[in-house]
């Protein structure tokens, strides 16, 4: 298709899967020979890290939903670099971007990274303006039309793609684990995810409270920094899992996280189709998660993983222990995981369907209206 400027707004300071899908959606959309350009508040980690690849970053206030000056600034961006399509992703950059974009008149694009409810109304409506509106798994696609008076064909499901060749680790398990402290006795279960409280890090302690009994060498690994790391530790100590929880902080070396661990834990209330989990299938590691959001689209459970209802540590402790203690079921799972998202979930596939997504959109908008 031709060349396009694109305009990705983030209101977001974390470093999360949505943080990290709109970063690798830009460097794929460049590479394809688009121009982009992201606007987003000072010091934020994304702002950052598109810098440090190149991203021609424009650091707004984003003070509210109606900041005129934001607006105003957006505004003027879009028309001086001719800007066809924006694209929001959080609440408050959406109204801003939102309103830019429809004052200036050029085409519009939501994504909805996270599964939760959105009320599109008369006073909330923002959700009306997109020319489309882009959630990361058909169940949230299904959730939203439910509780929406959208029109369905607005409604698109690109899920997050993975770079698979990225996945690659950079030594022997063996190295890795011992660079992580791990004994060969050592079962570890790891869990990627900001320390937050959506993603539930309490109840994997209950979880790994309850195994412990039954597995004393396993070992809980917490990749990943946020608000509430004291209080995750103080509940640790409290447990008496201070010596078989590790906090690891934010890290960049997943891949060989993944390699070096036995399972991938996932205690979400709240999710997507959650960029871990799909790192975690192409990468052979069996995986534990709750059925919530996008996941039970990803993982047929028992055929790709274990799915536990969410708020059920319990149930989670008891489908941790079944694939620690069944190494074949794990390896069958982990497989049949392997050959499903590498099928469906490629870093090209989301890069070809947000391509085709754009083309649709500037054909349709260049239709006369009847």
């Amino acid at each position: 298709m031709q060349a396009l400027t694109l305009l990705h707004s983030e209101w977001s300071d974390g470093w999360g899967g949505q943080e990290r899908r709109v970063l690798s959606e830009m460097q794929g959309m460049r590479e394809r020979g688009h121009q982009l350009l992201l606007a987003t508040r000072a010091q934020t980690a994304l702002a950052e890290k598109a810098e440090a690849v190149g991203i021609e970053v424009v650091k707004l206030p984003f003070a509210g939903k109606f900041h005129l000056p934001t607006i105003i600034a957006l505004w003027r961006l879009i028309r001086a670099r001719h800007v066809d399509v924006v694209s929001t992703h959080s609440g408050i950059d959406s109204w801003c971007a939102g309103l830019a974009a429809k004052a200036a008149g050029v085409a519009l694009v939501r994504t909805r990274h996270i599964d939760l409810p959105m009320h599109a109304s008369w006073s909330n409506f923002i959700h009306f303006l997109p020319d489309r509106i882009v959630t990361c798994g058909e169940a949230m696609r299904t959730h939203l039309l439910a509780d929406n008076p959208l029109p369905a064909a607005r409604l698109l499901s690109i899920p997050t793609g993975i770079d698979f060749d990225r996945l690659q680790p950079s030594a022997e398990r063996s190295v890795l684990r011992a660079r992580l402290g791990l004994q060969a006795s050592q079962q570890a279960i790891l869990m990627v995810a900001i320390l937050r409280g959506v993603k539930r890090h309490m109840l994997a302690l209950e979880a790994m409270a309850q195994l412990r009994s039954r597995h004393p060498q396993a070992r809980l690994l917490l990749a990943g920094e946020g608000p509430m790391r004291q209080e995750l530790e103080d509940r640790a100590q409290a447990l008496g899992l201070s010596d078989c929880v590790m906090f690891l902080g934010h890290r960049e070396d997943v891949a060989d996280l993944m390699a070096a661990c036995d399972v991938l834990l996932l205690s979400s209330r709240s999710e997507g189709i959650p960029q871990s989990v799909v790192q975690a299938m192409a990468s052979g590691l069996p995986v534990v998660a709750t059925a919530v959001g996008g996941l039970p689209e990803l993982i047929d459970d028992q055929q790709q993983g274990l799915l536990v209802p969410a708020e059920d540590a319990t149930g989670m402790a008891a489908a941790l222990a079944r694939l620690l203690d069944t190494p074949p079921l794990a390896a069958a799972l982990a497989a049949a995981a392997r050959v499903k998202v590498r099928n469906r979930y490629s870093y090209a596939a989301m890069l070809d369907a947000t391509e085709a997504m754009l083309q649709t959109i500037l054909q349709e908008r260049q239709q006369p209206r009847r």
